[in-house]
Parts: structure tokens; sequence; C-alpha cells
């Protein structure tokens, strides 16, 4: 199901950087239907953070979609190892902001937690079904 042409990454990419800088370092935001201007702006990083992934899904991959099938990829192995220090490194970063008192919002590392754990299923979903689990 490839496409001809790959589809725009770019609006994705810039809408979700200007979220999360708002997020990180304007705090601009409205008390929204919830009465809370915090409780918005989170809301408003997790949209910002989503048309990051979806901007990298579509550059990576040339097409468009969401979930990263096994067969998208070039070198599973290698790319899987690589996600996989990825997420050890998300979830150190995760610790390490959740026990400091920074300027960064409360929730940081709950959702840099939920980021690293989220790399470290798929990465060993990839490496079990590339070896263990494989039908060769």
């Amino acid at each position: 199901m490839s496409e001809v042409e790959a589809p725009d990454w770019q609006p994705y990419f810039l809408a979700g950087g200007v979220l999360l800088m708002n997020t990180i370092f304007f705090k601009i935001s409205a008390s929204g239907p919830w009465e809370s201007s915090s409780f918005t702006l989170g809301v408003t990083g997790l949209i910002g953070l989503t048309f990051v992934y979806v901007s990298w899904y579509r550059f990576t991959f040339r097409r468009k979609g969401l979930v990263p099938w096994l067969d998208l990829w070039l070198e599973p192995k290698i790319s899987a190892q690589k996600e996989l220090i990825v997420a050890a490194l998300f979830l150190i970063l995760a610790y390490l902001l959740g026990t400091n008192d920074l300027s960064l919002p409360v929730p940081t590392s709950l959702i840099l937690s939920l980021i690293g754990l989220l790399m470290l299923i798929q990465s060993v979903y990839v490496l079990l079904s590339i070896t263990i689990l494989s039908d060769d």
C-alpha cells in the first residue's frame, strides 16, 4: 500500500512545534470548559506531541498512517535495538525530571514515562517477532 507521492509532513511539524513551544516556554492558555488553564496547557502539549508524531511518521515512512507496521521497517533488528536505547533514555530522563524541582509542568515526567514505556513495549515486540516468535 505504498503511495506514489509522499504526504506533507511539514504542516504537522510546524503546528506541533508551535504548540510545544507554547506549552514549554510561553504558557499562553485559556481556562477552557474545565476552569483550569494548566489543564488546557497540558492538553495543548499533548496535541502538539501528536502532531510531531504524525509528521515523523509521514517523513519516515513516506505514507499516511499512525502505526509503524513491522513490514515498513528496513532493518527491524537494528532499529529495535536503537529504539530500546532511546526508550531507556526517556525513562531515565523521566526519573530525573520527576525527582528534581524544575520549572517544567508537574506531569512532564509522567508523559515522558508513558512515551518511554510505549517505545520499550514496541522494541521488545519487534525483537521478539524477528527472533523467538518468528515463523521462519
